[in-house]
Parts: C-alpha cells; structure tokens; sequence
C-alpha cells in the first residue's frame, strides 16, 4: 500500500454542502453583515460568515463544542462551504466566534433573528397567519457570578423543563409559522421567566416588529393553557387567539367530567370527537372546544388503572395495620380512622368501618353469672370497595380537553380546523426536542458570559430554521415532482426527514490535485456520487449541485439567481 502524496488532498463533503447550500439560498450570511457590520480591516470572517460556518458545524451532528469548530473544518472544504476562497480552517477561531456572539448580543438577539426570519419568509412566501408559540429552558454549566447588564438574560435557577433544578438555566421562547414549521421569532430570557408572563410579552414584540417588516398579515396566535390568563389574554384582547383553557378553572374542570350521555359529540378524523360550547369568561365572548381523544384515553385509562391498583393495595395495607392497633378510646379509633379516609390515597374507594371494643372480665378465672364485662381497649374493623361513581366522574376527564378562542365565526373557522390548528402546537415542540438533540452543537451550554448565552441562542434557532426549510423544500420537491426517496427500511416514500438524508450523503468526498504551488489545486473532483445522492442533490436545487459540481452553470451565474 502506497502513501498519497503531497499533491493530492482530500476534504471531507458529506451533507454539509446542502446545508452550506441551502444557508446560501437562504442569504444568511449577507443578511447579517447588513445588520452587523464587517467594517474591521484586518478581520478575515465575516459576522456572517461565522454564523453560517457555526450553522454547518451545529448541523454536522458530531457533537463538537463550539470552541472546537476550527477542527471541526480541519477536514472539510470551508472555503467552498462559506465560498470565500481566502477562508482557511484556521480562521474560525474561539475569539472569532465569541466577538460574533458577542456582536449579536450587543445588536440584539431577537431584533437580527426576526429580521433575518421575517426577510426570509417574506420573500420565500413562507408565511401564514397562525404562530405558534411555546417556551423550553437549557441547563449551563458554572455559575456565572457576573455584573448584570441592561437586555441580558440573568442566568438562574427556574422552572426546569430539562428536569434538571439543580442547574442554573436560561430559558428559549419560539415562534413558529407556516406549513414549514419556520421558527419566525425568538426571545431569550431569564432562567425564572414565567410562561404566564412572557408569552404576553413576545406576542407584543412580533406584533410590533410585524408592522416594521411592512407585512399586512393578521397573526392568530396559538399556545398552550399558560396563555389563558385574566392579566394577560383576557385583558388584551386585540388580536386572534387559539389556546387551551387550564382546568383549574372551575368551568373547564366542570366540563371535562360531564357524562358522554349529556355531550353532543360530533366525530372528527383519528379518533377525536368534538362538542362546541359558548361561553363569557373574564367578560369576553368565546368558543369552547371540549375535545376527545380516543388514543388519549386509552392511555391515560391505562396509567390510571395500573395506579388504582397500587393505591387499593396501599390502602388496604394501612386498613390491615390500623385494624392490628388497641386503642384506649372509641374516639382515639374514629380519628384514627378519619384521617385514613379523607385522605387522597383513599378518594376513590368506601370504607366500611367498625369500632369494636375489647371486652374482658374484671375478675380472673371462671366468670360467674353475674360477672360483668369491661372495654379495656377498642379495635378498628373495616372493609373496602371501589366507588363506582367517584372513578367513572374521574375518568370522563381522561383524554379531553378544552380549547377556547376569541374567533366566534364558526364558518369560517370550523371546529376542526380549531383542533387541527392546535395540534400543529406540536411543530414547536418538535423544534425544541431538536435543539436538545445530545448530537446536536449544544445539547447543554458552556459558554462564560450570559451575553454569548443569548448570542448562541440566535444561532441554535438558525440551525433550526435551515434544517426545518430544508425539509420543508425537499417534501415539496418530491411532491411536485411526483417523486420519492427511500427511508431507512428501504421504502419509498414522498416525507423523508433531513436527518435520514444526511446519514444517506455520508462518504462525499473533495479530492484536490496540486502540482507545484500546494496553495493552489490544479484540479477538484467530488468522490463517492452514486444515482441516490446525485438525486437528492438536484432536488435542493442549482446552489446545491454547484456545491457538489452537478450543474452546468458557473458560480456567477447561480449568485445572479
């Protein structure tokens, strides 16, 4: 086996061309040097330029830190990725990226990323009149023991949705939009915010960028029961909404026990049924949607009855050692007895209860006949049955819910497209589970100042936005075209994930022949395109298949498309 030589080198191409592509396409870059800046001479990367190169790398899944992102490129074609031929490995340095993040923290985070998304959306089309709205919290690690400074986040402990309280945190708000599923808006916030409180703010700020963007669309704006507030939505009630309403609310809670005989159900598609109500709750008219899930309940009988049995057992358990107990009262027996009952183990049972005394002869050896018997103590009978009623009450509540909003025209706005539009909640959810991805570029953060806490959120919700658009064009792709691609098992389907398509493009090469100047290759070939990849790349389009050497046209072409 022979060594190569010099004059041949080889990079590393993989999926990373269509990300860098679709970045490209998407004018990241551009549009973030015309909100940044890059007026330093001596400055080799551009703003820009690092966001896109921090995308590629947090869209790589290798799970390289972030100040590890030189070596990440080490072995990958950047200067073909960023198409900046003066670009070497080298350049993307720590200091580099944190004076970006440091750049987008003084800027500020959520002004450049709605600015970039609405652009984007705007001219691709790409927007609708709902947002979806949901927060998620990150943990960090250190203590970040630091000065406070006016609009950045405080780094504290919180809520944790991480289940991790004994970390401090930040938390990430998210606006998605669109058949895409395109994170729109993004808002980072304090580690100890309150959903109650920062769903009201963020809708306000996108109500208010919305109108600087130039744009005439009418969001409605959907999110989960912590929206439902008499401070927050009820109080301002000028815009379109679509939530569920807490069952702490003593209506709604009175509404998901209704027996079914006392419910007009209308069928939905997969198992839902409906039945529509309206109400005036915090002196504004609204529609309730009592929803039911069959799956839902199926599911949630199922844990409830496994959970009915280990509280029998429990109960009867404590019966059996109350009823071993001598007591020296019949009241010391009841109370005893009482606090068994009421409590909430016991909810869903009766007991039966009996306080018996012991009784005994004054006198020892044979009693006679006029012999009186004495209570020298007093013992606990009992026995236990399931309360029928209680339990069937309680279970009317398992797979419904109660939606509610403030658009009345129930013509218009049917109860299905209600409960169809709230289901596509899962959208930001979706995100979320994505960006704690443990093969993601941050499944936690370790960053030093709370500043490039929030920087590097931009860049995460960017990550985001690319791989989400990306998808989104593939599947239309291939439902324009008529076409499909294989899935893991090898079937043919018209939704593929990007996930799976990146695990498909592994094994793309760069190879470089030198001759006598190493800086400069004479010759560049893309190694290991068989029929599949060469598919998929002209399915991201012209940018991409230039990337990969596929097209006819040159690169100034494409940049004039």
């Amino acid at each position: 086996m022979e060594i190569a030589n010099e004059d041949l080198q080889t990079k590393v191409l993989d999926h990373h061309g269509l990300v860098a592509a679709m970045c490209k396409e998407l004018k990241i870059a551009e549009r973030i040097d015309a909100r940044l800046g890059n007026s330093a001479p001596r400055r080799v990367v551009s703003p820009g330029q690092s966001v896109v190169a921090m995308i590629i790398n947090g869209l790589g899944f290798t799970n390289r830190r972030l100040y590890l992102t030189d070596q990440f490129f080490e072995s990958k074609p950047i200067n073909r990725l960023l198409d900046a031929p003066e670009i070497e490995a080298k350049d993307i340095t720590d200091y580099t990226l944190a004076h970006t993040l440091d750049e987008i923290s003084a800027y500020g985070p959520s002004k450049l990323y709605g600015g970039v998304a609405f652009e984007v959306a705007i001219e691709n089309d790409l927007l609708s009149t709902v947002n979806h709205l949901d927060t998620t919290s990150f943990s960090t690690e250190g203590e970040y023991d630091v000065e406070e400074k006016e609009n950045v986040i405080k780094v504290t402990h919180g809520f944790s949705k991480d289940h991790r309280p004994d970390l401090k945190q930040v938390v990430l708000s998210l606006v998605t939009n669109g058949p895409g599923a395109m994170p729109v808006w993004m808002d980072a916030l304090d580690g100890n915010s309150s959903d109650k409180k920062s769903f009201h703010e963020t809708i306000k700020r996108v109500e208010t960028f919305k109108q600087q963007m130039n744009t005439d669309k009418n969001f409605k704006w959907v999110a989960d029961s912590a929206l439902y507030t008499k401070a927050g939505l009820l109080k301002d009630n000028t815009y379109l909404w679509l939530t569920r309403v807490p069952e702490t609310i003593s209506e709604a809670r009175a509404l998901v026990e209704v027996d079914d005989s006392q419910i007009d159900w209308i069928d939905a598609d997969k198992g839902y049924k409906t039945a529509a109500f309206f109400r005036n709750y915090g002196d504004i008219e609204q529609r309730w949607l009592l929803v039911f899930s069959e799956q839902a309940y199926a599911r949630e009988k199922k844990t409830f009855d496994k959970k009915l049995e280990k509280l029998q057992e429990a109960l009867k358990k404590k019966l059996w050692h109350l009823g071993s107990e001598k007591f020296n009262c019949a009241d010391d027996a009841n109370k005893a007895m009482t606090a068994i009952i009421i409590s909430k183990d016991a909810k869903f049972f009766d007991v039966t209860v009996t306080v018996k005394p012991i009784l005994k002869y004054e006198k020892k050896g044979r009693p006679g006949p006029e012999d009186k018997q004495i209570a020298t103590g007093y013992v606990v009978e009992t026995s236990i049955e399931r309360n029928v009623e209680r339990i069937n009450t309680y279970l009317n509540r398992k797979g419904r819910f109660v939606l509610a909003t403030n658009d009345l025209d129930e013509k218009e706005y049917g109860n299905e497209k209600m409960l169809n539009e709230y289901k596509e909640q899962q959208d930001v959810e979706q995100g979320f589970k994505f960006l704690k991805d443990p093969w993601f570029m941050v499944d936690s953060i370790f960053l030093k100042t709370p500043s490039r806490i929030q920087g590097l959120m931009v860049v995460m919700t960017l990550c985001l936005m690319v791989y989400n658009l990306m998808q989104y064009k593939l599947r239309q792709k291939l439902k324009e075209t008529d076409d499909t691609l294989p899935n893991q098992l090898g079937k043919e389907v018209k939704n593929p994930t990007v996930r799976w398509i990146f695990q498909i493009m592994e094994g793309i090469g760069l190879v470089r022949f030198f001759q006598d100047d190493l800086s400069t290759p004479i010759k560049e070939c893309i190694c290991n395109l068989n029929i599949l990849r060469k598919k998929i790349i002209r399915l991201f389009g012209d940018i991409a298949c230039w990337m990969y050497g596929l097209n006819e046209k040159n690169h100034s072409e494409i940049l004039e498309m």
